[in-house]
């Protein structure tokens, strides 16, 4: 028989299951972050607990294991002081002709949906060290973002 019609199983088909990849750099966080990552754990640690299935099992594990790595890795950071953009603070800016507030966290509480950016974006390292008034290029262009409050 022609080795193109063997099948010797199923499982030689599979695609392979990686770990969840992590971030580079550090791995900064906020104390809202920093919850937020020690319940993820506690969440997987309880639904472990209760699954049923060798599949649904390995996933509960590997998704645990990236968030006890994120949680052993946390550094949390300083509360920024308000002068100027930093980790942990709320910004207002202009941008293309629209008025923003972002809030500059760790990676894992980012969400851009809800402007939480995360310190290492685009957007986020442009803003850094920045001072209200400042007019910061980004994207290409000269003068495109101004900075106009910066919240603890």
């Amino acid at each position: 028989m022609s080795v193109a019609f063997r099948r010797d199983s199923d499982e030689e088909h599979l695609e392979p299951k990686f770990e969840i990849p992590i971030p580079r750099g550090p791995n900064l966080v906020t104390a809202r972050g920093l919850a937020l990552i020690r319940a993820k754990v506690a969440e997987i640690e309880a639904l472990l607990t209760r699954l049923e299935g060798e599949d649904a099992i390995k996933a509960a594990k590997r998704d645990l294991r990236y968030w006890n790595t994120r949680a052993a890795t946390a550094e949390l950071a300083p509360l920024p002081k308000g002068n100027a953009v930093e980790f942990g603070c709320t910004v207002a800016i202009a941008f293309k002709g629209k008025t923003r507030q972002i809030a500059i966290v760790g990676d894992d509480e980012a969400d851009p949906a809800l402007d939480r950016l995360s310190f290492s974006a685009p957007l986020s390292r442009a803003l850094m060290g920045a001072e209200v008034g400042e007019m910061l290029a980004f994207a290409g262009q000269e003068e495109a973002i101004e900075v106009i409050a910066i919240g603890v």
